[in-house]
């Protein structure tokens, strides 16, 4: 089963959030539900950007790797680029 890491954009407070999940569906409706204590307040959420992995290892190594960052501008080229 393939392993997606996502990005997500909030207007209301003009956030995004990076994660990582087997369901994309599923998890982006929990986001906008308030299941998510870090998410709660940001719903409704917008899907902006979804790479998908063959493995669980590979998909948080990614989504690490862009945490890591701790860079708007290179979550918002990401986003652009994948046109």
């Amino acid at each position: 089963m393939p392993h997606y890491i996502y990005i997500l954009y909030s207007e209301k407070v003009d956030r995004y959030y990076v994660g990582s999940c087997q369901d994309i569906t599923d998890r982006l409706g929990r986001h906008n539900a308030g299941y998510s204590k870090s998410t709660k307040a940001g719903a409704p959420w917008q899907l902006k950007h979804i790479e998908e992995y063959d493995t669980n290892s590979k998909a948080i190594t990614r989504e690490t790797e862009i945490k890591r960052k701790k860079s708007r501008k290179y979550i918002e080229w990401l986003i652009s680029s994948a046109g």
